[in-house]
């Protein structure tokens, strides 16, 4: 249903609220790289430093902005299943195509409370949902098992897998049977998580970087391996630094660097390191050097 490239956008905040000027201008700037779906108020878009009302603006803003040109799937995770379904129930409302949701952080469920969660979300939401596993962010990780009974339900249709294990996500795929689809939540395995069967990314790198990001899964669809290699190799540097402090520390800093908007986070994260400013910047030069060799 969806594939591809799907940017997890940035919210720009500036003196305290949510920059909607930039934001648009944002995912302006995404649709024309030609990425293939955007994602609002994800952990990249800080959802969990954002108020209830918020959120659910950040998401009337991407539809509204969008206007059906590509598909909008809109975070509404949270650690509570009430809230998840709250944020769920508005995202359709809303019009957006699809949501994506964290497992609950902090709370650390049992693969049983993960199961009844999210199967709650899809029995009183009927919008087509995507799991998203991500042990750093929420202290618990899906198991291929439960992934395989969850893919039974109807509007489940696919995880965000960001545990850059290959071999559980060998296992995850194997136990799902093609019910469901893959896409990548972690930018440094893109590659060869799409040579083992995934349609796609979710991915923190294309806000800065959509057409090379773009150009590389294409060229995995394509079947035309050294391109996409020679791609994964050009972005290392840049998927690194977007890394070095917690997400979205760096690409904020980046798109500041870029002009697009202002750096500005909500606490608890805090500005980055100078030492690391100074090599993001070094990195972000090089990298368009070795785009331009590619002819990118």
């Amino acid at each position: 249903m969806f594939h591809g490239v799907m940017t997890a956008l940035v919210t720009p905040f500036k003196n305290g609220q949510v920059d909607e000027d930039a934001f648009r201008v944002h995912l302006e700037r995404q649709i024309e790289a030609g990425v293939d779906a955007v994602v609002p108020a994800g952990s990249t878009g800080e959802a969990a430093t954002l108020s209830v009302a918020e959120h659910k603006k950040v998401i009337q803003m991407a539809v509204e902005q969008v206007n059906g040109r590509v598909p909008v799937i809109a975070g509404t995770g949270s650690n509570n299943t009430a809230e998840s379904i709250e944020l769920t129930q508005a995202a359709k409302a809303l019009g957006a195509d699809a949501s994506l949701l964290i497992s609950p952080y902090y709370v650390k469920p049992t693969q049983e409370g993960i199961y009844q969660h999210y199967k709650a979300i899809a029995d009183a939401v009927h919008l087509p949902q995507i799991l998203y596993n991500v042990p750093g962010r929420t202290a618990s990780n899906i198991q291929p098992e439960t992934v395989a009974r969850l893919s039974h339900v109807s509007n489940i249709i696919a995880i965000k897998d960001a545990t850059a294990d290959m071999a559980q996500l060998t296992r995850t795929m194997m136990a799902c049977e093609g019910r469901i689809l893959f896409y990548s939540g972690d930018d440094a395995s893109v590659l060869p998580f799409m040579t083992l069967g995934g349609t796609g990314v979710i991915s923190v790198v294309s806000n800065i970087a959509p057409k090379t990001m773009k150009a590389m899964v294409d060229a995995v669809v394509s079947k035309n391996f050294e391109t996409a290699k020679a791609m994964h190799f050009a972005l290392q540097n840049l998927t690194d630094a977007m890394f070095v402090e917690s997400n979205p520390i760096p690409v904020k800093k980046a798109c500041e660097l870029l002009g697009w908007m202002d750096g500005e986070l909500r606490l608890p994260l805090t500005e980055q390191a100078a030492e690391n400013t100074a090599a993001l910047q070094q990195v972000m030069q090089g990298f368009q050097s070795d785009v331009e060799s590619l002819n990118l």
